[in-house]
């Protein structure tokens, strides 16, 4: 499927991203801080990161959460596909909900991680790209009140 670029993504790199929205059974979601070194250090968002050539989204989401968390997924369903603009670059994000995992999730880039519940976030400034799926997340569990900081 192409992708029409309007004038002010023409002249940007376009990153294709996977992402896990992992639920556990109290349906809280896990957000991760991004470490040093990447851009936005500090933010908050669902873990994953950049989809390889030849690597299906899924695929992705796997290896992701392996190098960043140290879980194997186990059980994944394709979610939701946004488009964010962000100065450095355009960005394609596959989110899946994750609700099978093996393992217990570590800390493998220096990160923080956190449990945080729907409608009442803990942890800020949250990534730009993922407050529009924070939104979304809310409301398919019936949380309307949603305020988020970006911060940006």
């Amino acid at each position: 499927m192409a992708m029409e670029k309007n004038d002010h993504t023409a002249d940007k790199p376009h990153i294709a991203v996977s992402a896990g929205i992992l639920l556990n059974a109290q349906k809280q979601f896990l957000l991760t801080s991004r470490p040093e070194g990447k851009p936005h250090p500090g933010y908050w968002e669902f873990p994953g990161g950049k989809i390889e050539a030849g690597e299906t989204p899924l695929a992705a989401l796997v290896r992701e959460l392996y190098e960043e968390i140290g879980i194997t997924v186990t059980q994944a369903h394709l979610w939701l596909q946004q488009h964010f603009d962000y100065p450095h670059a355009h960005v394609t994000l596959t989110f899946f909900q994750v609700t099978g995992w093996q393992g217990d999730i570590i800390a493998r880039e220096q990160q923080q991680f956190a449990w945080q519940t729907m409608g009442h976030l803990t942890v800020s400034p949250i990534l730009p790209a993922n407050v529009p799926t924070l939104q979304a997340l809310a409301q398919e569990y019936g949380v309307y009140d949603t305020t988020l900081s970006t911060d940006a």
